[in-house]
């Protein structure tokens, strides 16, 4: 498969970038996308050039290190997949295929591909947690009863891996999708309501202080999530965060 691969380049946060073309053969279906840009990088190498930086981790759509935009697509044009999921299957021979990071104000360019999300990072450390006495008289906690259905749910929020294509895929950039998932997976079990207020009062102050836009509800983050996290987060949250002020 011959194709024509168009690639963000750019040397650090506060140099300016531009797109750049590289033409690439012998790429076979059956190769993930991140496999056709270590052959791209390999060719770049041995002509003694820069590589192009990509973030990846697992390669097992596991840890959402490995997201890029790809022909104006989060993770590209596949549906409930990361980028290292897709498949050069998914495209034909003498495609153009455009190549960039995540867009966000939140997410500044490291170099080239790889952005930085440590904002995620610093929203989940706001409340994204409980505390646990570990000492003492404690309770197995799978010895307190939870509905089905809450379980479920909280597992499905808890689904997230915070790749950041809910922000991507958003016009404003905004974050909620990756928020309420995060408080939602806690609100949703008792062992969370001990610090439910605080969470989600904290967690929604440090996503705006981030710089991550407003949900306007055009649901292109759910569209885009490879893990399927479901808008339902979004109200909850909401309602989480109307409950928590009113509580004051």
């Amino acid at each position: 498969m011959k194709l024509t691969l168009k690639i963000w380049r750019q040397k650090n946060a506060a140099a300016k970038g531009s797109m750049k073309t590289y033409p690439i053969d012998g790429i076979d279906g059956d190769m993930s996308f991140l496999e056709m840009l270590d052959v791209l990088n390999t060719q770049l190498i041995n002509k003694g050039e820069e590589p192009v930086v990509f973030d990846h981790d697992c390669r097992e759509g596991i840890c959402g290190t490995c997201s890029l935009q790809i022909n104006g697509e989060p993770h590209g044009p596949d549906r409930l997949i990361t980028t290292c999921q897709l498949h050069m299957r998914k495209f034909n021979d003498g495609d153009t295929i455009i190549i960039e990071p995540f867009r966000a104000k939140a997410f500044p360019v490291i170099k080239d591909l790889m952005v930085d999300r440590s904002s995620f990072d610093r929203i989940q450390q706001a409340g994204g947690y409980i505390s646990v006495n570990t000492s003492g008289n404690t309770i197995d906690a799978n010895a307190i009863p939870i509905e089905k259905d809450d379980a479920d749910a909280s597992f499905n929020a808890a689904a997230c891996i915070g790749c950041g294509a809910c922000v991507a895929a958003c016009k404003n950039a905004s974050a909620m999708l990756f928020t309420a998932a995060k408080v939602s997976q806690f609100a949703l079990l008792p062992q969370g309501q001990v610090e439910a207020s605080r969470r989600v009062l904290n967690m929604v102050e440090q996503m705006d202080k981030e710089g991550f836009g407003n949900c306007t509800n055009t649901g292109a983050c759910e569209v885009e999530c490879p893990k399927g996290i479901s808008l339902e987060n979004i109200a909850r949250m909401n309602r989480e965060y109307l409950s928590a002020s009113l509580k004051g």
